[in-house]
C-alpha cells in the first residue's frame, strides 16, 4: 500500500548497503520505523528530510507490518538548532523523549502538534532553553493522561492554599496540609515553592506558545529538573534518557 504522511525524524541508524532505518514521528500514523535507500548527503529535498530534526513530507510504502519511504520533501529543516551546544542537547533530548513515550502505530496528533511547536520555537531562542523543555515535558504528561495537578489536593479534593507546598508524584499532585499530616508511605515527596508551582499551573493551562517571551529563572528550573524526572519515571517508566548521560559527559569536558 502507498500512502503519505507529515512527520518529524526522531532518529536514524544506518545499516547494510547504504540502507537507514528511520524512526518516523507522523502526523497520521504515530510513529513508525522505516527503511530507506535515500542518501542524506547532498542539498535536496529529500536528502534533508531524512535528518534528525527535520520536519517532512513522505512518500510510504507499507508491506503488512514494514514500512519503507520512498520519497521526501523537506517542509521545515530546523538547522539552527546544532549552532549551539545547549540547543543541541536540549532538543535531542525532546526528540528522544518522544520516542521513549510513544508506542508504534498509535497516532497522536496533539503530541505532534506540540513538537512541531517546540521545535519550531527552540530554533529561534535565544537562551534559557530549559523554560522550553520544563513547557514541553508538562505539556506531554497532561498529554498522556498523567498531568501534574497542582489546583487542589488529591487526595480530599480541597481547593490549594498558600500553604499546600507538598506535591506527591506517586498520587500524581499536591497534597494539602491537612492529608499530608497522615503516613502516606510515599517517598515520592517534594516540597515546592509557590513560584514553582504557579509555573507548573501556568503551563498547564497555557499553550507552549506563551513560553516564547517567558524565562523560568535558573533556580528554579534547576528544582524542576528533579521533579520532572521523577514524575517521567513514575508515570511513564522512563528511568533515565541517554540524552542525559551525553550532556553531563559534555558539561563534564567543559569544566
Amino acid at each position: 500500500m502507498y500512502t503519505e504522511t507529515e512527520g518529524i525524524i526522531l532518529k536514524q541508524t544506518k545499516t547494510l548497503n547504504g540502507r537507514k532505518m528511520i524512526v518516523l514521528f507522523s502526523q497520521k500514523y504515530g510513529k513508525i520505523s522505516a527503511g530507506t535507500s535515500i542518501s542524506e548527503r547532498g542539498k535536496n529535498k529529500s536528502s534533508l528530510a531524512i535528518r534528525p530534526f527535520c520536519r517532512g513530507r513522505y512518500e510510504l510504502f507499507k508491506n503488512r507490518d514494514t514500512y519503507n519511504i520512498n520519497g521526501a520533501e523537506a517542509l521545515e529543516s530546523f538547522y539552527s538548532l546544532g549552532e549551539d551546544i545547549d540547543k543541541f542537547m536540549a532538543a535531542s533530548r525532546i526528540l528522544e523523549l518522544t520516542d521513549v513515550i510513544t508506542q508504534e502505530d498509535q497516532p497522536q496528533p496533539a503530541l505532534y502538534s506540540l513538537l512541531c511547536e517546540y521545535l519550531s520555537m527552540m530554533s529561534l531562542r535565544k537562551g534559557s532553553y530549559g523554560t522550553l523543555d520544563a513547557g514541553f515535558q508538562i505539556k506531554a504528561f497532561q498529554l498522556e493522561g498523567c498531568g501534574i495537578r497542582v489546583n487542589k489536593c488529591v487526595r480530599c479534593g480541597k481547593a490549594r492554599g498558600e500553604e499546600d507546598t507538598v506535591l506527591s508524584v506517586q498520587e500524581g499532585g499536591l497534597v494539602c496540609a491537612g492529608c499530608h499530616g497522615q503516613s502516606i508511605g510515599d517517598p515520592l515527596i517534594f516540597t515546592l515553592s509557590n513560584d514553582m508551582i504557579s509555573i507548573i499551573d501556568y503551563i498547564s493551562g497555557h499553550p507552549l506558545k506563551s513560553l516564547e517571551k517567558l524565562e523560568i529563572p535558573a533556580q528554579t528550573d534547576g528544582r524542576l529538573r528533579p521533579l520532572l524526572q521523577a514524575w517521567l519515571s513514575c508515570h511513564l517508566g522512563v528511568d533515565r534518557l541517554k540524552s542525559d548521560e551525553l550532556w553531563s559527559l559534555q558539561k563534564g569536558k567543559e569544566i
